[in-house]
């Protein structure tokens, strides 16, 4: 059957009284008056659009037709007298002249309704995805992020970039998770690796005597969910530039960025360029987290000395951090929730006091403070009425802990708090090297391929920890959207660098031969970064899940519940790629 429509359900207007026309979609509902009247909607990707079923032959063609089949209706376009002005052509209605069905839904039950499936649990949305998708406010999330995507693809190509893909089969490489391996058939206990980045590949191709590469690339790093990351595979507006600064790197994406924010955000304001530049340190100090959300105006301050010796025993020998929060009038229950939701998200017990109306130090903690009341308030600077949370511990745990406390109170403080504003800044001069939580040895803090500040010298001469790399993220309220870096392409500062890490020169080849052979023959300096592109929608869409803003994702666990995947695969499968299962026993 050759089926066609002459108008879509979102085009028809008053203009386009009188004609005979074709509409296709779905049966979104009908409101049946009597067995020859009824208002039936059909919904289709563009819109809505009224057919009022007039005759008792018409309303037989809908018999036992459930909601969500698909029809196509001809008939002919009148004005209506009760008008719809929330709706773009609810100034007219189709009165049918013939009715088919073009595609039967044979459940009378759905799992959810349709335009309301945003309140249907989320496994149940996720396993019937399809229908979810027909929900016009889940759909348009998806066509924004198209249209963002073009946007982005438009500006970076107007910016002289060139978009080259590359290789999605590659080989293993430390990008900080774990691979997702793919057994070889042809070369039997061996295994390709899907990219968790584009990494080397876009630094191949500045060697290769490219200028200006970039791609929405696909990268692939089996991790844990959160509401700001889909576990197994996302995408990201990948850069590199040869001949390159942070410097040129900073100002593509002031320029690429920020007006697809203003055409496509749901806030209207954002912060104005050269976005704000912070250190590492500063922003830990300061923020208590290298991704600030500059929306809160709260800041950490430290309260070692002035809290030192009170006699409270979690401040003992410990790093004490400080937010004080002015005209904060929570109540018991409410500061006794923004605690526990401090210790779940950090590990971490905080603390409070506060100063009443008199001066007095009161609630929480302050007992232990009284002995040194002056000596705090003015340490903090504190007046009557202001609310003081704190953490404590080991530096990098108190400042992290102060981190996700001065979050929580920014968002319970309507003063404190710009919520509806884009606020960017530049996290730089990351630490080149960091001491393991786990191994308790000397690491990368972040990407092995950055250039360390001081070059080849500071690897020489300087304590490793000392050492600091030209890396930078991009942070939007509160979001990490990208890291990049300027590379690392000397093969001799290179290979010094992987030596702090105990890996010799022919580790380097081993890992990394074409990076490091391309190297040898000439390379340019480079730089680059990676915004996420699922990030950056979801923040523009003003979404709090990222799974929003994605049109199949998985779940928390990595699965995909509406494909059934992953998958158990059968015996012969196995026997191609040399694979044999080999999964403990249930009582083991």
């Amino acid at each position: 059957m050759v089926q066609s429509r002459t108008h879509t359900c979102g085009q028809l207007r008053i203009n386009n009284v009188g004609e005979t026309v074709t509409i296709t979609g779905w049966y979104d509902n009908m409101r049946k008056v009597s067995k020859n009247l009824g208002f039936l909607i059909l919904r289709d990707f563009y819109g809505v659009t009224q057919v009022v079923v007039e005759t008792e032959e018409m309303m037989a063609k809908l018999l036992g037709v459930n909601n969500e089949s698909t029809l196509s209706i001809t008939g002919t376009v009148r004005e209506r007298s009760s008008k719809n002005m929330q709706l773009p052509t609810g100034e007219i209605e189709v009165v049918p002249e013939e009715i088919v069905v073009l595609g039967r839904c044979i459940y009378n039950e759905l799992p959810f309704e349709v335009n309301r499936s945003r309140e249907a649990d989320e496994a149940v949305r996720l396993k019937y995805r399809y229908l979810d998708l027909r929900n016009p406010a889940v759909k348009d999330k998806i066509v924004l992020r198209s249209k963002i995507v073009a946007e982005i693809r438009q500006r970076m190509t107007a910016h002289d970039f060139l978009e080259i893909t590359t290789p999605i089969l590659t080989c293993s490489s430390p990008e900080g998770a774990r691979d997702y391996l793919v057994p070889s058939r042809n070369h039997p206990g061996k295994f390709y690796a899907l990219p968790q980045a584009p990494q080397q590949f876009k630094q191949l191709l500045m060697t290769s005597g490219f200028d200006r590469y970039f791609q929405i690339a696909p990268c692939f790093r089996d991790e844990d969910a959160r509401a700001d990351r889909s576990p197994g595979e996302f995408y990201q507006l990948d850069m590199e530039m040869a001949f390159a600064t942070q410097e040129d790197v900073f100002g593509v994406i002031e320029e690429v960025l920020p007006p697809v924010f203003a055409k496509y955000g749901k806030y209207q304001t954002a912060s104005k360029t050269p976005f704000e530049r912070i250190s590492y340190n500063d922003a830990m100090e300061k923020y208590g987290t290298d991704k600030p959300d500059l929306r809160i105006d709260l800041l950490v301050q430290d309260a070692t000395d002035c809290m030192d010796g009170c006699g409270f025993a979690p401040f003992e020998g410990a790093v004490v951090k400080a937010i004080v929060v002015d005209g904060f009038t929570a109540t018991r229950k409410v500061i006794d929730k923004i605690c526990l939701d401090v210790e779940v998200q950090s590990g971490k017990k905080v603390y409070w006091f506060k100063v009443d109306e008199k001066g007095e130090l009161t609630g929480g903690i302050a007992k232990f403070l009284q002995d040194r009341k002056e000596q705090v308030v003015s340490a903090l600077g504190l007046k009557n009425g202001d609310f003081v949370g704190v953490s404590a511990g080991k530096k990098a745990e108190a400042q992290k802990t102060a981190g996700v406390l001065r979050r929580l109170l920014g968002n319970a403080s309507e003063k404190h708090m710009k919520k509806e504003c884009y606020e960017f800044c530049w996290i730089v001069d990351f630490p080149m090297y960091e001491i393991g939580e786990e191994s308790g040895e000397l690491e990368f803090c972040h990407n092995p391929f950055s250039m360390p500040q001081g070059g080849m010298d500071a690897l020489l001469n300087k304590n490793p920890l000392d050492i600091y790399a030209y890396q930078y993220d991009l942070v939007c309220n509160g979001v990490e959207l990208s890291s990049g870096a300027v590379r690392n392409h000397d093969p001799e500062i290179m290979v010094k660098a992987f030596q702090l890490v105990g890996l010799d020169e022919e580790d380097v080849k081993a890992k990394f031969p074409a990076m490091y052979n391309a190297f040898c023959y000439g390379a340019p300096p480079h730089a680059g970064i990676a915004p996420g592109v699922d990030r950056m929608v979801m923040l523009i869409a003003g979404e709090e899940s990222i799974r929003e803003i994605i049109p199949f994702p998985m779940n928390k666990t990595a699965q995909d519940v509406m494909m059934g995947a992953p998958s158990e695969v059968d015996e012969r499968q196995l026997r191609d790629v040399h694979i044999k299962i080999d999964l403990p026993k249930e009582d083991e």
